[in-house]
């Protein structure tokens, strides 16, 4: 009889060369595909001027840009994802692995610790490189961007702004980014546990939990992820209070200032709706490619 081969083990000499490539091109497919979405997310989270680029929900967004852009303004700005996600995501699940074996997150039982701190560990990795490709994206997302090239872009802020305008949101991206890869890897881990205890192949249980995870992180750290569009989109704006903002707090102050509590909310359906899909595609493609490559 064949021995049963578990999917999830890794291989002594090749594991995290396999999560490294797996998380590749899982984050590569996660981004593109919903990036129409995610561009969605970033105008209705920025405060504009001009009534044209005020919009009341996703499916106004959506038709309002089609009509008056064009669909490929939607588009605008993936083209960085696509350069930084792929090294990002790979040293996202690299890490991911590499501390969850470090802390016993692969032994049996409820590791939940374990699991929270590899997820932890991998986004201070992982954000500190995509972080600069994040701000060029929402650069080229905004309504009437002036940039159609992530290298004339990048070229630009470094110019006008200088280096620190790609990181002035990381102190913000973290704290988006901590809670929420803890949050997502956490409830994933638990639902794929529940659904899947035999840690067998099994897409349905990546897809529902990945979905699952990634709509409960999303909707809890919204308000983090509009201070953050403030940062990383603050060259854009002609305003003051918009252009002055430095952190967090800066940005908080002007959300509060200017739409109260609900500003905290700008953008939570197509965060949801962008965030909860590519996570699905996203532990998918990672235990899909993990599974595929360790057959070769």
């Amino acid at each position: 009889m064949t021995e049963e081969i578990d999917y999830e083990s890794l291989p002594p000499n090749a594991g995290l060369a396999v999560n490294m490539l797996a998380g590749a091109l899982a984050g590569i497919s996660e981004h593109a595909v919903m990036f129409p979405i995610d561009s969605i997310k970033t105008r209705m989270q920025v405060f504009a001027t001009s009534p044209v680029a005020v919009y009341s929900g996703v499916g106004n967004a959506f038709a309002r840009i089609s009509s008056t852009e064009g669909i490929r303004a939607l588009w605008r700005g993936v083209s960085s994802v696509v350069v930084g996600a792929g090294p990002a995501h790979a040293v996202h699940f690299g890490t991911l692995e590499a501390v969850k074996e470090l802390a016993g997150g692969n032994e049996a039982g409820n590791q939940w610790v374990a699991t929270s701190v590899a997820g932890a560990s991998a986004t201070i990795a992982s954000d500190a490189l995509m972080n600069p490709f994040d701000v060029i994206k929402q650069r080229m997302q905004v309504h009437k961007s002036e940039f159609r090239s992530v290298f004339t872009c990048a070229r630009t802020v470094l110019r006008n702004e200088g280096l620190g305008a790609f990181y002035v949101s990381y102190p913000t991206t973290l704290a988006i980014s901590i809670p929420f890869n803890a949050i997502q890897f956490t409830v994933y881990e638990q639902c794929k546990h529940f659904m899947n205890p035999r840690h067998e192949y099994s897409p349905i249980s990546h897809i529902v939990s990945g979905a699952v995870a990634g709509a409960v992180a999303a909707a809890v750290t919204t308000p983090l992820d509009v201070a953050k569009t403030i940062l990383q989109t603050r060259g854009t704006s002609s305003e003051a209070d918009i252009r002055d903002v430095r952190g967090m707090t800066d940005a908080f102050r002007v959300i509060w200032t200017r739409d109260g509590l609900k500003g905290f909310g700008r953008g939570i359906t197509p965060r949801v709706l962008t965030i909860m899909p590519s996570t699905a595609l996203c532990w998918l493609s990672y235990e899909f490619f993990k599974a595929a490559i360790r057959m070769d």
